[in-house]
């Protein structure tokens, strides 16, 4: 049986919830950190696209991406490798605030943060490889099937992308979901053969 606990996923969960602490206390780091995309261009502000992954609106948003995290993150990267889901990530991170950028760069208010982009393309990568997953989400008294929770988490942030006026990227978890499902296309195309015998 797989190692629990694999690197690449331990320090970016321990980095997220580290640097996310110091930016609940101090609304400097965040601003230092968050994406603006009227500044990404023009003031080429091109780290904020990963830094905006490492800080949170608040504890709320913070635990929901951490659970998440932890329940595909970890697994996936076992089978993986460490490389290859760091990079995946990463990609992940920049590629979903690419829709964000576009739609707002025009927009010198506009700000969002958030890893949620990234979390998305580690989900829905994570549901290739184990579409029979489940998941226990507290007080729901039955195991939640992946792909269920993954097709109601795209559903939940379509309704909050239209009634929200957080700083919480909702736009971004579609660009996500849609990284994660390429790159496995694109480094693994052989697990969509093993998805479609298992359906």
């Amino acid at each position: 049986m797989f190692e629990k606990y694999g690197p690449g996923a331990s320090v970016i969960f321990a980095l997220t919830i580290l640097i996310s602490a110091i930016g609940l206390k101090s609304p400097r780091v965040i601003d230092r950190m968050i994406l603006r995309p009227y500044r990404l261009v023009r003031n080429r502000e091109y780290e904020r696209l990963i830094t905006s992954g490492f800080v949170h609106a608040d504890l709320g948003h913070l635990i929901f991406n951490l659970i998440t995290f932890y329940f595909f993150a970890f697994a996936l990267e076992q089978v993986i490798g460490t490389v290859r889901f760091v990079v995946l990530y990463f990609v992940g991170l920049i590629l979903s605030d690419l829709g964000t950028y576009f739609k707002n760069r025009n927009n010198p208010e506009y700000a969002s943060l958030g890893a949620s982009g990234a979390i998305l393309a580690v989900m829905f990568a994570s549901i290739i490889y184990f579409p029979s997953q489940s998941l226990f989400l507290f007080p729901i008294p039955v195991p939640i099937p992946a792909p269920l929770f993954a097709v109601g988490y795209l559903a939940y942030s379509y309704w909050q992308s239209r009634v929200s006026r957080g700083r919480i990227n909702h736009d971004a978890h579609f660009g996500g979901a849609l990284t994660g499902l390429a790159f496995v296309a694109l480094t693994d195309p052989e697990a969509y053969r093993g998805l479609a015998r298992v359906f």
